[in-house]
């Protein structure tokens, strides 16, 4: 295995290990774990658009002191993994479904360092849609934790039709490449400031991201291409018309969520057999990266989800 770069100092979390893994279609990735001695389990963190590994080596630690080790991806076309865009800045992929041969990635890398099963998912906004996937078309994991997942993209009813009507046709137009209007190729955390942020709450963790990425500036990424909101808005509408998988799930949403569709999330927990929805009282959409309490809630509810499930039945 092909070690990669890993920045301990950033990720507040020096267990970590990071290699290059090459997707089957040829796409280079980096996966990092973050080894744990006589761990219960492990969980594969899926993060959302725009991140990198070093960003959720806050929420390993946070796994690791309840007995659970980790490993997380840098999906394609983000953090140091091959970009598919001429401007690095801009989220792109060819298809959504795509995805799908990074996570197949991540658990032969899982399986290959011997990390102990079961296995359980926690999948970010993103992540979210892309694991939603992953669990359906039926990938072992013995559980599913979501965080403000991307099964909807927050857009004012008036935008919506415009949203797919552009997008669409920028195919044929030859635009598919081009920023989606009103966003940039600079990444959001860098450009927007605390003040009136959309992910946090927290000004400790929102400045840990600034620092993360001012200190390795080839881990940032701005706006998505219209293609990305093309794939994206297509795949969520598909994943809604898919009925749950049988599987123990709970979703964790942040009462001041702003980027994701809320009401695709409600309606996808309202038919989760077993599935539970726990709202996180101030939460905005990094609850990952919240004020402590809500950050102790979201893990401490996982951990009891995951240490539930060893002591049922066969």
């Amino acid at each position: 295995m092909a070690q990669a770069p890993y920045n301990a100092r950033t990720a507040r979390n020096a267990t970590g290990i990071a290699h290059w893994v090459t997707a089957v279609d040829g796409v280079r990735l980096r996966i990092a774990h973050w080894p744990l001695e006589a761990a219960r389990g492990t969980v594969l963190i899926f993060p959302g658009r725009t991140e990198y590994v070093e960003k959720y080596g806050p929420a390993a630690a946070d796994f690791a002191a309840r007995g659970y080790t980790a490993l997380a991806i840098d999906w394609r076309g983000q953090g140091l993994a091959d970009r598919l865009h001429d401007d690095p800045g801009v989220g792109h992929v060819a298809r959504f479904t795509d995805y799908q041969h990074d996570v197949r990635a991540a658990l032969d890398h899982a399986r290959a360092l011997g990390l102990p099963e079961p296995f359980h998912l926690l999948a970010h906004s993103m992540g979210g849609a892309i694991g939603l996937r992953a669990v359906m078309d039926g990938d072992p994991v013995a559980s599913a934790v979501f965080s403000a997942p991307m099964w909807g993209i927050s857009i004012a009813p008036p935008l919506r039709p415009l949203a797919w009507g552009l997008s669409a046709l920028s195919r044929p137009l030859g635009l598919s490449a081009a920023v989606v209007p009103g966003q940039e190729a600079e990444t959001y955390v860098l450009r927007a400031g605390f003040s009136g942020n959309t992910l946090t709450t927290d000004p400790e963790m929102f400045a840990l991201l600034a620092e993360q990425l001012q200190a390795d500036p080839a881990l940032g990424l701005g706006g998505p291409s219209l293609h990305w909101l093309n794939e994206a808005l297509g795949e969520t509408r598909a994943l809604s018309r898919r009925a749950s998988p049988d599987l123990p799930c709970l979703c964790f949403l942040g009462t001041r969520e702003q980027i994701v569709d809320t009401a695709r999330i409600r309606d996808r927990m309202a038919r989760w057999p077993g599935g539970e929805l726990v709202m996180l009282e101030g939460g905005k959409h990094e609850v990952i990266l919240e004020k402590p309490d809500l950050r102790n809630a979201l893990f401490d509810r996982s951990v009891a989800l995951f240490d539930d499930l060893r002591h049922r039945p066969a």
